[in-house]
């Protein structure tokens, strides 16, 4: 086991229940999917102290056992899933093993680490505005977020309903497939191939000018290889009113979630946290069902220019990771930055696969977001390109 802080619990061990598809396969799993006689601690010592062992499995780690699977250690997670970064005041900050010094990512930034270092061939996070994406671009895996409501969030500590999803990183894609096809439904609604690709301009402005030519020249071939493209604007007035509309739901429904055991117990947050809470107290009803209703529209829009032959690709992160332990202000712009790419397939409940591109400033990543229920095509297609 590599010296990464990835790990709440290096020990914890499951079984596989079942020979299947994935015998001979260890994943970590972040902490806050339910184990049975585990306590997870959601990345707080408060919201752990609170909390008892869970009785059974969550559903999506059941499959997963069921599958073949070995569960080899549960890892840290930002506290309540409320970051973007992977630095955990109480917990410390898991390695980024290709970019040591720097963050890995959050919330699921210890299956990152573990992934990353070799430890286990996948790990399990969850993504509700990039925490499977934002890390696994970081740490230069594969990474996949699903269609909203595909896979089972039972028995997974909640952040947001309407945006909560169970995701895996890998470092080889075969192994991203492999899993796909054992978590995910057989739920493709169209079988025809990809065909085009559409190349938003809000998207690539994001980009720092570190990282213009790797994610260029990855664009460049995929270009090459599937013909026809298009570049347009996806907004009317920016992409940062996308990232409004998702924080304040985020916001709302994590208060929600959480609001009464904070109220209750009034934990230690690290910094950040506790800020971003005190702002979700104060989302309204009102503001939080305007921005529902520009969800719908958000939603609606891009099932009508993302039909089932069609791609769109971004790149996952604005630029490779910082350093730790930037000053707030500083974690604050990269995030609004980063949101604003990783609300695109959230709003609207897309499948997004992310795929490590080499900068010369450290991993990043390019997205490819297909329509809803493309799971297992867009996984298949990935698995094709990257090969050839």
């Amino acid at each position: 086991m590599s010296t990464t802080n990835a790990y709440v619990n290096p020990s914890i061990c499951v079984q596989p229940t079942s020979t299947g598809p994935l015998d001979s396969l260890k994943f970590a799993v972040k902490d806050v999917f339910d184990i049975r006689g585990v306590t997870s601690s959601a990345g707080n010592p408060d919201w752990l102290r609170t909390h008892k062992p869970s009785t059974s499995h969550a559903p999506s780690i059941e499959r997963l056992l069921q599958a073949g699977a070995t569960l080899a250690g549960t890892t840290h997670t930002d506290e309540l899933m409320y970051s973007l970064n992977g630095e955990n005041a109480h917990y410390g900050t898991p390695l980024n093993p290709k970019k040591p010094g720097h963050i890995p990512g959050g919330s699921s930034s210890g299956s990152a680490s573990a992934a990353a270092a070799g430890d286990v061939h996948f790990a399990i996070g969850t993504d509700t505005g990039g925490s499977v994406r934002i890390p696994a671009a970081y740490c230069g895996l594969y990474g996949f977020r699903p269609t909203h409501d595909t896979i089972s969030i039972d028995g997974v500590i909640p952040l947001a309903k309407s945006f909560d999803t169970v995701g895996w990183m890998a470092q080889e894609i075969q192994t991203m497939v492999q899993v796909g096809e054992v978590l995910l439904q057989a739920n493709d609604g169209a079988t025809e191939p990809f065909t085009s690709i559409l190349i938003p301009n809000e998207a690539w402005a994001l980009i720092e000018e570190e990282s213009i030519e790797a994610l260029q020249g990855a664009l460049e071939t995929l270009k090459r290889n599937i013909g026809l493209s298009e570049t347009l604007s996806i907004t009317k007035d920016g992409l940062n009113e996308w990232r409004e509309t998702f924080r304040i739901a985020q916001a709302y429904e994590a208060w929600q979630a959480h609001g009464e055991w904070i109220s209750n117990t009034n934990p230690a947050f690290g910094p950040g946290i506790a800020e971003r809470f005190k702002m979700a107290a104060s989302i309204s009803e009102r503001h939080y069902q305007k921005a529902l209703q520009e969800q719908a529209t958000i939603t609606e829009h891009m099932a009508t220019i993302l039909p089932a032959h069609t791609l769109m690709v971004i790149p996952t992160v604005p630029g490779s990771a910082h350093l730790v332990n930037l000053a707030e202000e500083q974690i604050e712009q990269r995030r609004t930055r980063t949101l604003q790419l990783s609300c695109i397939a959230g709003l609207a409940g897309l499948p997004q696969l992310t795929i490590p591109i080499d900068s010369k400033n450290g991993p990043i990543g390019l997205s490819l977001i297909a329509g809803v229920n493309q799971d297992l095509k867009l996984l298949s297609f990935g698995q094709r390109f990257f090969r050839t």
